[in-house]
């Protein structure tokens, strides 16, 4: 169980997550505005989603669609009947004056989400999923002295998917949140891109002392981009609750924002209840409702969950099941790897996409779609060192090499004369001149000092540009010495 140790005890960390994910759709969710990232500012705009008056919204059925592929995988209760109800309050980035919601009758019920952490798996349930509108976005760095407003977001279908405080660690917090963008993203209902906003996280946190069960003031921690920050957010603001309340202060319920450069969170305002919002149906939408022919449709549809493919890989190809879970974490890498290991062993070919293929993207800001190196390439990388051809050591050369020309690594192989040599008596030969270069350390091994083996089966390697098969030196070695 994790805890943080304050002066007066040991605290327990409660946590639940109100995750904003937009909705992968061609237009928005009440107009047929475009719903695409990046347009010019305020191109992108409706009557609708820009408020005017006598404008009446329309629900895009493909994002009923999308929120009910997003429900199943979240294991979770599929309403057949949901409302529309409008939350009212002003900002100068929602036009409208209120934001389509569903706070009484959302589309999706109480599911979990599985997360692993060292200590060990557990559900974490979900409350709820709601569909609603995004609001625009008030940008503050244009103008030395205004807020410009860009209302392109304005509209945009967003999935409120609602956590329980089912929480108690920033481990958990974080592996929640990884396996929900990997759900979404397998499902292609959002594209999980929290640096460009489009999967975004509230943080609710409060903290009690161990062994205590009833619930303490939380504090909500708005808008937190990336993993990595919600985990940070988690730890500095539960470590100022415990000061607080071990300085005889209490905690208001409250939002705050957190500052990821000077590791903190600051107040922002007192935290709303739902009365605050004024929450009514709204007038312009009819009820959802759903078939169960609608429902049953979509489910057979459903393509392979992160969950169920993580544990084939397990199970079928051999992988380890932290590799496992690299690997699924989005479609992208899972079908870059399945096409390179078809034929090849998985997990050989499951090193090459973690280790080199992994450090060359991250080192180049490139996603895997944009590899320079094909994954049917990559599959015959291995296939070379399977067969002998190459050792290891040269793979890692043609690697590079692949990058920087596109070709195949059997093209590289034979332009560059990297094959690998198998012939015995060519090997011997190289064995004999390094032996004859190292009398001293022959006579060591022959007192009984085996280690220094490897020693000399790198020098082979080196006299031979890595072109000897290690395990042929190796045995010739042996024997050599034995004789």
């Amino acid at each position: 169980m994790y805890t943080i140790e304050g002066k007066t005890g040991k605290w327990e960390l409660v946590i639940g997550l109100e995750v904003h994910c937009e909705i992968l759709s061609k237009s928005k969710v009440f107009s047929g505005a475009s719903a695409a990232f990046g347009g010019e500012q305020n191109t992108q705009v409706s009557f609708i989603d820009a408020g005017f008056p006598g404008m009446l919204p329309k629900v895009n059925e493909y994002c009923i669609e999308q929120c009910v592929k997003t429900g199943m995988g979240l294991n979770a209760q599929i309403n057949k009947y949901s409302r529309f109800d409008r939350k009212n309050y002003f900002y100068a980035d929602l036009p409208q004056g209120y934001q389509i919601s569903q706070l009484y009758h959302p589309i999706v019920g109480e599911g979990f989400i599985e997360v692993t952490t060292a200590d060990g798996t557990r559900k974490i349930g979900v409350e709820r999923l709601h569909l609603e509108q995004d609001a625009g976005k008030s940008i503050h760095d244009m103008h030395p002295s205004k807020t410009l407003i860009d209302l392109n977001r304005s509209g945009v279908g967003l999935m409120e998917i609602v956590s329980k405080p089912d929480m108690h660690s920033p481990e958990e917090a974080g592996e929640y949140l990884r396996q929900l963008r990997a759900i979404v993203r397998a499902l292609g209902t959002c594209d999980g891109n929290m640096d460009e906003g489009s999967m975004r996280c509230d943080v609710n946190i409060s903290v009690r002392p161990v062994g205590e069960t009833s619930l303490r003031a939380r504090a909500e921690v708005k808008n937190v981009n990336s993993v990595r920050f919600v985990m940070h957010a988690i730890q500095v603001e539960a470590e100022r609750q415990i000061e607080i309340y071990e300085n005889g202060g209490t905690i208001r319920q409250e939002t705050r924002l957190y500052d990821s450069e000077n590791g903190e969170t600051r107040p922002m305002r007192t935290k709303e209840n739902a009365n605050d919002y004024r929450y009514f149906p709204d007038p312009d939408l009819l009820p959802v409702v759903l078939t169960d022919e609608y429902i049953e449709n979509i489910r057979k549809n459903l393509p392979e969950l992160p969950e169920v493919k993580k544990k084939r890989y397990i199970e079928q190809l051999g992988l380890p099941e932290y590799d496992a879970g690299i690997l699924t974490a989005d479609n992208d890498t899972s079908a870059y790897f399945e096409t390179a290991a078809k034929g090849h062993d998985a997990k050989k070919v499951a090193n090459w996409v973690m280790g080199d293929l992994f450090a060359y993207l991250n080192k180049e800001c490139l996603p895997i779609t944009k590899s320079p190196v094909s994954a049917e390439n990559l599959g015959a990388l291995v296939g070379l060192i399977e067969d002998n051809t190459i050792s290891g050591k040269i793979a890692k050369d043609v690697f590079v090499f692949m990058i920087e020309t596109g070709k195949t690594p059997a093209e590289i192989v034979e332009e560059k004369g990297l094959k690998q040599t198998t012939d015995t008596g060519a090997i011997e030969a190289i064995i004999d001149e390094v032996l004859a270069a190292n009398p001293d350390k022959v006579a060591e091994i022959k007192a009984g000092k085996d280690k220094l083996k490897g020693w000399f089966v790198g020098q082979i390697m080196k006299a031979s540009q890595g072109k000897v098969n290690p395990a042929m030196a190796n045995e010739l070695l042996n024997k050599k010495l034995q004789g």
